[in-house]
This record gives C-alpha cells, sequence and structure tokens, in this order.
C-alpha cells in the first residue's frame, strides 16, 4: 500500500466521521498520535491527513489545542456565548464592575456572557469543584470563549488553575486571562492576559509616598497573593531604589492582619512610616486593627491600597489608593477575546493599562506640610 493510499484512506473515514457528527458538540479531531495508533501509520501519514482536510476548508488547526472541525455558518451563529469564570467575584468589588461592562460588550455584539458566580450566594467565592462544574457548562454549551481570573490564596491553586485552563482548550474554547497570570511574577503563560500594569501601580504608590518624605516603607498582603501582587511589591521596591532608599528583606509582610496583635508585631515593633497594602479591602482590614492598637492614620501610619473600590471613600479615614480602569479593561479584554476566536493561531498577548494614583487623606499627604 502506497504512502498516498494510506493518508487518504485516513482522510476518507475522517470525512464520513464528520458527516455523521461524530466530533460533535466540540468539534475536536483526534490527534496525530491517536491517529498513529489507530491506523497503523506513521505521523507524517497522519500529519498529511489532517492537512489535506485543513486545505479543504473543513478543519482548523488550533495551536497548543489541536485540530478540530471548522463550524458551518449556521452552527457559528450557534456559539455565541461566552463565560465568565472568577473565583472572587464574590468578594472583590473590580470583578463585578468588569463582568458588567463584558457583559455590556457582549450583549452589544450579539453574544450572552455566562457569569460563573451567580450560583454561589452573595459574598461567597466560588471553589476549585464550582470552578470545574463551570467549565463543564461552558463546554457543553459550546462557549465560543471564556475570561478567566486564576484562583490566589489556596494552597495546590496552581496546578487547578491550570488544569482549568486546559480543560477548556482542549475543546476548543478560547481563554483570554483577566488581572492576573497563571505563572508567578515575572514569568509568563503562553495566554492572553489584560490588566493593570501593576509594576507601575507599585511604584507610582511608593514613589508617591517617598515624595510626601516617608522612607521606612513595608508592604502588607496576604499569603498566597497572585502574582499581580508580586508585581506591585517589585514596583514598590524599584521606586525606593530610585530615590536611594534601599528595600528591607522584611519589605512585603505576609498575614491576615485582622488580629491587633499580629498587626502591633508586623507593623508597630519597628519604625514603619507607611504601609502599601495589597488591595483596598487589607487596607481597611489594617485600618481598624491599627485603631485597635491606638494607631492614627495616617498621624501615626500612612496608608495605601490598590483598586479604588466604592467603599475606599467613606472609610473612617478616606483611602489614597491605585485606580483599577475597569471599564478600559473589560473593551481591551473583550477586543482580544474577538480576535482570539477569530484567529485562535494569533501569538499570546499581554496588554497592560497604565495606572492612576487617586490622593485622598489616608497617605498623610493633607497633613499640615504636606507630609
Amino acid at each position: 500500500m502506497t504512502h498516498d493510499v494510506k493518508h487518504e484512506r485516513i482522510t476518507r473515514a475522517l470525512l464520513a466521521q464528520i458527516a455523521a457528527g461524530e466530533f460533535a458538540p466540540t468539534g475536536r479531531l483526534p490527534s496525530e498520535a491517536q491517529l498513529v495508533e489507530r491506523f497503523g501509520v506513521s505521523r507524517p501519514t497522519a500529519a498529511r491527513a489532517l492537512r489535506d482536510l485543513q486545505e479543504q476548508g473543513l478543519v482548523e488547526r488550533r495551536v497548543g489545542s489541536g485540530s478540530f472541525v471548522k463550524p458551518r455558518a449556521d452552527e457559528a451563529t450557534a456559539s455565541r456565548q461566552l463565560g465568565f469564570l472568577v473565583p472572587g467575584l464574590g468578594t472583590t468589588e473590580i470583578f463585578e464592575a468588569l463582568g458588567g461592562e463584558l457583559a455590556a460588550l457582549a450583549r452589544g455584539r450579539g453574544y450572552g456572557l455566562v457569569w460563573g458566580a451567580g450560583r454561589r450566594a452573595a459574598g461567597e467565592d466560588l471553589s476549585v469543584r464550582d470552578a470545574e462544574e463551570l467549565c463543564d457548562q461552558f463546554v457543553r454549551s459550546r462557549a465560543a470563549g471564556v475570561f478567566f481570573a486564576p484562583f490566589e490564596h489556596e494552597a495546590g491553586v496552581g496546578p487547578a488553575n491550570r488544569d482549568l485552563v486546559e480543560r477548556l482548550r482542549r475543546e476548543g474554547v478560547a481563554v483570554v486571562l483577566i488581572d492576573r497570570d497563571l505563572a508567578p511574577f515575572p514569568m509568563r503563560e503562553g495566554l492572553d492576559l489584560v490588566g493593570l500594569d501593576n509594576f507601575a501601580a507599585g511604584f507610582l504608590a511608593a514613589d508617591h509616598l517617598l515624595k510626601l518624605g516617608c522612607r521606612r516603607l513595608a508592604f502588607a498582603r496576604r499569603p498566597g497573593s497572585a502574582a499581580t501582587v508580586a508585581a506591585r511589591v517589585a514596583g514598590a521596591r524599584e521606586a525606593m531604589r530610585a530615590r536611594g532608599v534601599a528595600p528591607p528583606p522584611d519589605f512585603a509582610r505576609e498575614g491576615e492582619f485582622e488580629d491587633p496583635a499580629e498587626v502591633r508585631e508586623a507593623f508597630l515593633t519597628g519604625p514603619v512610616e507607611a504601609i502599601l497594602c495589597a488591595n483596598d479591602r487589607m487596607a481597611a482590614v489594617l485600618m481598624r486593627s491599627l485603631a485597635k492598637c491606638d494607631r492614627r492614620v495616617p498621624d501615626d501610619v500612612r496608608l495605601v491600597g490598590f483598586d479604588d473600590v466604592r467603599y475606599a471613600t467613606i472609610l473612617s479615614v478616606p483611602l489614597t489608593t491605585v485606580h483599577q480602569p475597569c471599564r478600559d479593561i473589560a473593551a481591551v479584554a473583550f477586543r482580544t477575546m474577538l480576535e482570539r476566536i477569530a484567529d485562535p493561531t494569533l501569538p499570546p498577548r499581554t496588554v497592560t493599562l497604565a495606572p492612576r494614583l487617586v490622593v485622598r487623606e489616608s497617605c498623610g499627604a493633607y497633613l499640615p506640610g504636606g507630609g
């Protein structure tokens, strides 16, 4: 039997299966390795068969995912659904804003957006098992793409995040990361990512405190924080070096900081003048704990947060913070998703938006003498 006959035999068999709808609902064809085992041929022969189907316009190859049956025009209109898988949606205000903006953009382009936290009680985050079930739901409903903000703050979430992404990509679902990467800073995964320029945000916040005359800075974060927080820490350290201030070895300090005793040990036994907080929620917790330690913000300790959530202005001391441009992030993420769906072969892209500092009372800018 000749080489040509062998690859044509595979092509005819796959064509018959495509016509019978055997690859529905995902459209994913067997891999080259699977074809080699099934038909007893070499890998180049299997690759030739898949290439022939691609040249006929029946199959598309997706880098890192495999080969998929190209949807017919009527099928393409049936899969105009997107998913929004954000474990922290129940407790992180910026994700609510991002989801709302993405939903509006989706409606305007004839897509539906399924929110991952609709199944949870208010104030409750998704578990890994919840996320796995939602991924299955997205696959069954033939979602064209999923916006995903990876898990953080839990042991073992790295492999879980990757498993979720791989489950979607194996089924031909486009994935765009929102806000944070799977990989630790400064590494990058081979996925589209849209979010704030967190290194620049950390630099901006720390530099503001340094301009006010603070030299003894610390950074407060929770254990297991995402790559975004590590980028903020790195940016803050660089701002200190740029102004001739050596960051101390314990610059970044981890904890929940709800217990005044923990706060006293972490920040009040040494000469800390100002604390950069990983986000506004941590800043609010620290502000309350510092008050229990008889320390006033900003007179005794200055605070800066990140995100600019709604309650930042109504804390006991209005919070200086770095604003998250949620509308712009959503617009760029949605455009990135449409481009990824239209051309799965595009190289992975990272799009970061410029931070903006919102100055309020907590940083001490309005103290007599400006610091």
